[in-house]
């Protein structure tokens, strides 16, 4: 199952939405998907969470993570190989090794936590908090905001991840990730390289 979490190489660039939740990466992901007429990579954590909630009234486990973590990678996976030039994911193994430790007590799995470290993306696109929370039956943090945004902050800087924060309303942040897409393009070259 390892390698199930792995990248498959692919000729186009990659960036992550990545940031706590509620924080509107959806909407941005799609949005730059269809501003730069490509593909973006849905949660997969979102969709399998919601069915196991409406079929048997259950929340996450530890043990639901690596089925989450092999899903995000096969969309990904899939959308590499029939993608234009950039794909956007709304999230990563990344955020899941950084939810896992935040609910779990520091723990990830270690498949997990090897993939997220080693596959590699040009930029995160880290969300901040300024966007008005919007309650779901998966959301369950509204307090704990500014905290879990120090989390994912924290891990994009511990492991020396290339990332821009996104602040403002949508029309702000997507003018803004416009032009840092349009750099990376640009350049031909991950951000951040020298």
């Amino acid at each position: 199952m390892e390698e199930k979490f792995k990248q498959k190489p692919g000729n186009i660039v990659k960036i992550v939405l990545f940031g706590p939740e509620s924080t509107g990466k959806t909407t941005l992901a799609k949005s730059l998907a269809a501003h730069f007429n490509t593909k973006w990579v849905p949660e997969y954590m979102r969709a399998y969470l919601e069915a196991k909630w409406n079929t048997q009234k259950e929340l996450c486990t530890k043990e639901d993570l690596p089925i989450i973590a092999e899903g995000q990678m096969k969309e990904e996976n899939q959308l590499t190989l029939h993608t234009n030039k950039v794909l956007f994911c709304d999230t990563n193994l990344l955020e899941i090794k950084v939810y896992s430790e935040a609910y779990y007590n520091g723990y990830c799995d270690p498949k997990i936590e090897k993939y997220a470290l080693e596959n590699n993306y040009e930029l995160y696109f880290l969300t901040y908090i300024d966007v008005p929370w919007e309650e779901d039956v998966l959301r369950d943090k509204p307090n704990e905001r500014e905290a879990m945004f120090k989390r994912f902050k924290n891990a994009l800087d511990t492991y020396n991840k290339p990332y821009f924060v996104l602040k403002g309303n949508l029309e702000t942040r997507l003018k803004q990730a416009i032009n840092q897409v349009e750099k990376i393009l640009k350049n031909d070259r991950p951000y951040g390289s020298r």
